[in-house]
Parts: structure tokens; C-alpha cells; sequence
């Protein structure tokens, strides 16, 4: 893969981490990678609800492993002589804290759209998707911010202090077809998502549509045409393929727990083979170690990757209409939110890349 100096040859201690957000189903699963971390320690726990109970108190699995209290992010007693700081917390919190922690000399990964979008435009316009006050709280922060999807910025983020962590369908998405985006293997205005996501995705708060009833043996659709995470996967592909790419993306929940399936559909340029398509893609994740490109030969499920900051894609094509066929599976939890923010922090202190996080997933 593409390695970074180890930063601990010449730093011994580890460095200090606090999460903020931290009960949590993302500050679970950023404890889950961190405990064993061999580089980093965790500090403190920081949250609004259930302050002075043990996070191991309302994750059982995590006794022995992580015993902290969460501490509230207001008390004086917070140590400030932290490293790095992750934002496990929804829209609109990061941009009113963030400048707090980085005026201190703390690196700051956030898990929401807070700082996905590096000027106040780009900003506004995803804010006004999600129904949010379009102005940004720090809009001076926005241009120090780096889109934190390591496979194609780990360059910008080892030089940043401020990562917006992408949001786990443009994770999916965006891994699917960057390098047919990049090789011009397709027409860039045919692009298809077709995503499904497990329960998880929608956090830990209780709401009806959640409920057991609601969920047990029903799947829908949602944000038809109008989720969020298009913004950020079409704004990437625009990059990579040096024009604007408009895409349709359809989401979809479906009764199981954690998961992303997004199958990706586009139309293929003339002479393009599968062969050609395969070699594209192995060749675009050569150095890569959290992207594994299967043929057809060889069947994929979310299975596979639970559990783990793997993202494995299973590349075809449709001989008969002459389209790409892309099926793109992650960990909404891992590599789509905690896994991403674990490898950012990596990049971002010069750690190996895979620090922490090299385990298979969780089988059956």
C-alpha cells in the first residue's frame, strides 16, 4: 500500500484522543479500533447524554476493553492537552467547535457534513439538501478542510489538520466508480446507484420507522432523488473526471443490521472489455490495502466485509447492453464511518495507513 513514515519511531508515547459524540453508535465504533491502537490511547469520552456513566456501562462489550466515563464536552475538568479530537456527532456541532480545538494545536476529524465542502457555496448548497441554515458557523475553516476518502486524498490529508469524514454512501459510491471515472471507461452522464443500507445507518436514536414492527421482513426507498451524499460522490467523480457527472442515486434501508450494497450501473465506452475493466480497477487500487476488486468468478456479500475497513468490489459487465456493472460492499459503521476516521488520523499523524485496523470481517 502506500505507506506513510511511522511516526512513533521518533515519538514513543502515544498520542491522545478524545471523541466527542462518543455514545454513539460512531464513538462505539471508533473506541472498538482505538482501544488496541498501537499509536494512540483514548483520553476522554465526551458527550451530552448519560454523563458519568461508563461508555462500558452502555456498550457491555466494551468491559475491560474501555471503562471511561463520558464527561460533558462543558466541564472545565476536560483535558485539553489532547492530539486529535473525532466528531462523532451530527450536522452543525463540528463547525461551532472545531476552532476551539484546532486554536489549541489538536487535529480534528468530523464524522458529519460539517467540513465535506472546502467553500461557503458548496457548503450551502448541500446545507439547504438537509434542510439546515445554509450559513456555515466557520466558514473561515472550509478551505482547511480536506475531504477525508484516504484512496484519493491521503496526499492532502497527511498535511491538514481539519478532515470531513465522507459519509458512508459516497464511500461506497464513490470507491464503485472512481476508476471508471478516471479511465474514461464510461459515459459519465449514464451513472446509476441503486443503494441498500442496514438499520445502523440511521444511528442510535429510537424513531417509528425503526421500530421492530416498522422494520422486521419491510425494505424501502428514500430521499428519492434528493439525499445528501449525492453532492460529495458527484462533486469527486466531477474531479476525477474532469467534467460535471450528474447521477441518479436511489438509497434504500433494508432489515438487516449493518451494510452497505450499492450496485452501480453505467454505460460502458465503445471497446471497452471486461478484461480491460478489471485490469482498470486493479490497477487504480494497486496500492490500496482497504480495496479488494473481485471478478464475476468470484460471488461477494456484505458478510464479507462486516466488521471491517475492507470496501470489496465486484466488477462486471452486462455483454448484452453493453453496460458496466459495479457492486460495491463496506461496513456503514466501519469503513463508511469509524474505520475512514481511524485511517484519516493514521494518515494525518503519519502513522502506517492500516494502524488498527487491519482485521478481516466478522464471519457468518
Amino acid at each position: 500500500m502506500k505507506s506513510l513514515n511511522i511516526f512513533c519511531e521518533d515519538h514513543m508515547d502515544k498520542i491522545k484522543i478524545g471523541i466527542i459524540g462518543a455514545g454513539g453508535y460512531g464513538g462505539c465504533g471508533a473506541i472498538e479500533l482505538l482501544y488496541a491502537h498501537p499509536h494512540a490511547e483514548i483520553a476522554v469520552l465526551l458527550d451530552k447524554q448519560d454523563i458519568g456513566r461508563s461508555i462500558s456501562d452502555l456498550y457491555p462489550h466494551l468491559k475491560g476493553f474501555c471503562d471511561l466515563p463520558l464527561m460533558d464536552p462543558d466541564d472545565p475538568a476536560v483535558p485539553d492537552d489532547l492530539d486529535a479530537v473525532f466528531f462523532a456527532t451530527p450536522d452543525g456541532v463540528g463547525q461551532q467547535e472545531a476552532g476551539g480545538w484546532l486554536e489549541k494545536g489538536v487535529k480534528v476529524v468530523d464524522y458529519s457534513g460539517d467540513f465535506r465542502f472546502n467553500d461557503a457555496h458548496s457548503y450551502e448548497a448541500y446545507a439547504a439538501r438537509i434542510g439546515r441554515q445554509q450559513a456555515h458557523a466557520a466558514p473561515e475553516l472550509l478551505p482547511l478542510s480536506v475531504y477525508g476518502l484516504a484512496e484519493l486524498h491521503r496526499n492532502e490529508i497527511q498535511n491538514t489538520s481539519l478532515v470531513g469524514n465522507p459519509g458512508c454512501f459516497a464511500v461506497s459510491c464513490i470507491l464503485g466508480l472512481a476508476p471508471a471515472a478516471k479511465e474514461k471507461l464510461i459515459e459519465i452522464t449514464s451513472i446509476v446507484c441503486d443503494a441498500k443500507t442496514g438499520v445502523s445507518g440511521a444511528g442510535k436514536k429510537p424513531a417509528p420507522g425503526f421500530h421492530y414492527p416498522a422494520r422486521y421482513d419491510n425494505m424501502n426507498a428514500y430521499k428519492i432523488s434528493g439525499h445528501q451524499h449525492v453532492f460529495e460522490v458527484e462533486r469527486e467523480l466531477s474531479l476525477l473526471a474532469g467534467e460535471d457527472v450528474i447521477m441518479t442515486f436511489t438509497p434504500h434501508v433494508v432489515p438487516v443490521c449493518r451494510g452497505i450494497l450499492t450496485t452501480i450501473y453505467a454505460q460502458l465506452n465503445p471497446g471497452i472489455s471486461l478484461p480491460k475493466i478489471v485490469d482498470a480497477y486493479r490497477s487504480f487500487y494497486g496500492d490500496d490495502v482497504f480495496v479488494r476488486v473481485f471478478g464475476p468468478d468470484v460471488p461477494q456479500g456484505t458478510a464479507n466485509v462486516r466488521g471491517s475497513n475492507f470496501c470489496n468490489l465486484s466488477v462486471n459487465m452486462d455483454d448484452r447492453t453493453g453496460k458496466l456493472v459495479v457492486v460495491s460492499h463496506i461496513d456503514n459503521l466501519v469503513k463508511g464511518q469509524a474505520g475512514s476516521a481511524v485511517q484519516n488520523m493514521n494518515i494525518m499523524f503519519h502513522f502506517e495507513e492500516s494502524a488498527g485496523l487491519m482485521k478481516p470481517g466478522l464471519f457468518p
